[in-house]
């Protein structure tokens, strides 16, 4: 080992855990076995991508490798909707592999939801790949405890989504602790300092401030963006969060963050309407609605207005197009099925089974409507036949960013429609989404754009040999 390899083993940077990948299905793009070759030289490792860029047939790929370098099993864990579709595409590319709802090895590739991962036994398998791996963002949660539990005992270990951290940087610790990097609490602790309350209304007046300046203040701005739920990156581990986070992940929204070519990745328009209505009456005991404040009031609101939302939301739909319609309670759902004509509903009581025949039944286009929650059905699914869009304002970016992207994906080749429905009361909730909208694409881009410069960073800190000084 040379002084500069050991100095760059003690920098918190991830080492190389796999191999070589040996095989590639046909058609695989460029960017694609890329990606492909980097997870599997890693052995433990994130890859972001954006809707679109074939990431089912990425993590297949990966898994067939680990197959074919270890010949023991690969765990691959999915949202319940998906796991079907995911083995259809292992079909479409050749690989084998077959759901298991047991807590069985049912081929070398082994396809579950993760609901049933408390029946598996770590010591069957040599990997596990999580699809839309998102859900591991909540640092308390229940499923990113058994998930991370489960991962800790296994050698080679992928996550795929599309939005790691869609609002929250400090989220991407929940999937470095997942991946055997540095966990959580030791992230915070070496890259980021806690605010009080006082210092981070100081932080977000200053991004408002800079926000309105010129260009050259973009880096500063982008620094300070970072005082999110009361953490901030420190000043001085700026760079060097980026450089670690990109020892064990890799982002993209496009080819050609990768430096590779854009041409059929070009997405259609997507066509946002507002439907803002005046509820028939106003709130009890006042004159006239305004907007509600907090969630209590919020909730009264969307309850009083339910009859109108959805009334609006089947005239919208009245057409003889796919469309899918989006809701966030069992009373919205029931009474859209109520007025939809032909409308199927998917709800948390539906059966896993018929939910997976509705989702099949839309999908192949015998039912003209879905209606169903973001929580439920917002994730992985592929309805590039789809190009219209309804769903209720909401307070959740990541669900209103993944119940679009099913519609409007790479693959999708009509403009697609989103119709944004909101009485006069919401327009708190909605103006919340706009504006972490508006937040999101920023951190993205600067995520893509960081990364890239800390890859380039990291590249040469390998590759400069240490040299003695002429005086020695």
């Amino acid at each position: 080992m040379t002084y500069q390899e050991f100095i760059y083993n003690k920098s918190q940077l991830g080492g190389d855990h796999g191999f070589e990948p040996t095989f590639f299905p046909d058609g695989v793009f460029d960017f694609q076995r890329h990606l492909i070759e980097w997870a599997c030289r890693k052995g433990r490792a994130a890859i972001f991508a954006d809707c679109g860029l074939g990431k089912s047939l990425m993590q297949l790929t990966w898994s067939q490798n680990v197959v074919e370098r270890t010949n023991k099993n690969v765990l691959l864990l999915t949202p319940l909707a998906v796991g079907r579709q995911t083995v259809k595409e292992a079909e479409r590319f050749g690989i084998e592999a077959k759901r298991s709802n047991d807590g069985k090895p049912a081929a070398k590739i082994t396809v579950t939801n993760y609901e049933k991962l408390h029946m598996f036994d770590p010591c069957d398998f040599i990997a596990v790949c999580c699809d839309e791996s998102s859900i591991l963002k909540h640092v308390k949660g229940a499923t990113q405890k058994n998930v991370t539990r489960f991962m800790s005992k296994l050698p080679y270990r992928s996550l795929w989504t599309a939005t790691a951290a869609p609002n929250d940087y400090t989220e991407l610790g929940t999937s470095s602790e997942a991946l055997g990097e540095l966990n959580h609490s030791e992230m915070l602790r070496m890259f980021f300092r806690q605010m009080d309350q006082k210092t981070t209304d100081q932080y977000e007046k200053r991004i408002e401030n800079l926000e309105k300046a010129a260009n050259h203040f973009a880096k500063l701005s982008f620094r300070v963006s970072q005082a999110i739920n009361g953490w901030r990156l420190k000043g001085h581990a700026h760079e060097h969060f980026w450089r670690w986070v990109c020892s064990w992940a890799r982002a993209c929204r496009k080819p050609s963050d990768l430096g590779f070519s854009d041409d059929g990745y070009d997405l259609p328009p997507l066509v946002e309407n507002e439907h803002v209505f005046q509820p028939d009456t106003p709130p009890e005991g006042m004159l006239f609605t305004m907007a509600a404040f907090g969630l209590k009031e919020e909730r009264e609101e969307r309850k009083r207005t339910l009859d109108q939302r959805c009334r609006k939301s089947a005239e919208l739909v009245d057409h003889d197009r796919p469309a899918v319609v989006w809701c966030h309670t069992n009373a919205e759902g029931d009474t859209l099925e109520r007025m939809i004509p032909g409308a199927v509903q998917i709800s948390g009581s539906t059966p896993d089974e018929l939910k997976e025949a509705h989702y099949e039944a839309f999908a192949d286009g015998s039912a003209r409507v879905l209606i169903t929650k973001p929580k439920i059905g917002a994730w992985g699914l592929n309805w590039q036949h789809c190009n219209h869009v309804v769903t209720f304002a909401s307070h959740s970016y990541e669900q209103y960013y993944q119940s679009v992207r099913r519609c409007w994906r790479f693959g999708q080749t009509r403009p697609v429609t989103v119709d944004i429905i909101a009485s006069e009361g919401e327009l708190r909730v909605k103006d919340n989404m706009a504006r972490k909208a508006a937040q999101a694409d920023k951190m993205f881009s600067e995520l893509v754009l960081h990364m890239s410069n800390a890859i380039r960073e990291n590249r040469q800190i390998k590759t400069i040999s240490p040299q003695l000084p002429n005086w020695i």
